[in-house]
């Protein structure tokens, strides 16, 4: 008897654990869960269940692997919302699979994504026809974006970051076929001179969003 009350007690303790690890980690749905997300969370309810199956060992041996993995999560994500680079390291790029209506089929072989993935989560989509598909972007978290063709004033279009963080992002302005003297230039016009106080700026369907760095008072 002594031994199942433990087991309770341990399970309803580590439920409590996990779940102020998983609220400190911070809010994410299951979709958007990135590969070393999903290790951690196995590694950690992997733990758990050792830990409740081994009751006569001492919890302190759990706890301390799981506070490991948190404070290696916060750091990971920490150095995420830091530098670009490294959060391209970690969790990967998104990568336009149908751009104008063309399959690319090249970045399909190298991601080893193939025409059967691509049908289904087109599917998902209630999307039966693939000529239908203007844009399709597989995300990092492996969900495909879909930009259905028929709006002729948003047709060819979708959201591309010029300026993250202050940083100037040159692989999607050579993508929008734009350079950053034709960037700076048009901001320049707009009375956007530091660059480095923007935290996004894109250019969609001829026009600019600009939005600065906690400063919301900023002009547009």
């Amino acid at each position: 008897m002594e031994k199942f009350i433990i087991i309770i007690l341990r399970t309803i303790l580590l439920y409590g654990v996990i779940l102020v690890i998983f609220r400190m980690m911070g809010k994410r749905e299951i979709g958007e869960l990135s590969v070393l997300d999903l290790v951690v969370f196995i590694m950690i309810g992997e733990m758990a269940v050792v830990a409740i199956e081994q009751h006569t060992d001492p919890l302190f041996n759990t706890l301390v692997p799981m506070g490991v993995l948190l404070l290696i999560q916060i750091a990971v994500s920490y150095f995420s919302l830091k530098s670009r680079n490294f959060r391209r390291l970690i969790d990967g790029k998104p990568a336009v699979i149908i751009k104008n209506g063309k399959i690319d089929e090249h970045k399909m072989k190298k991601l080893r994504y193939n025409f059967d993935d691509l049908l289904m989560q087109l599917r998902t989509k209630d999307i039966s026809n693939i000529a239908d598909v203007e844009f399709a972007i597989l995300e990092t978290s492996g969900e495909l974006s879909i930009f259905k063709k028929g709006n002729k004033k948003k047709e060819g279009s979708y959201t591309i970051p010029f300026i993250l963080n202050g940083d100037v992002q040159q692989d999607h302005l050579e993508e929008a076929g734009k350079s950053e003297t034709w960037l700076r230039k048009e901001l320049e016009t707009r009375g956007h001179n530091e660059i480095e106080n923007i935290s996004f700026c894109s250019f969609q369907d001829g026009k600019f969003f600009i939005d600065y760095i906690d400063n919301p008072d900023e002009p547009r």
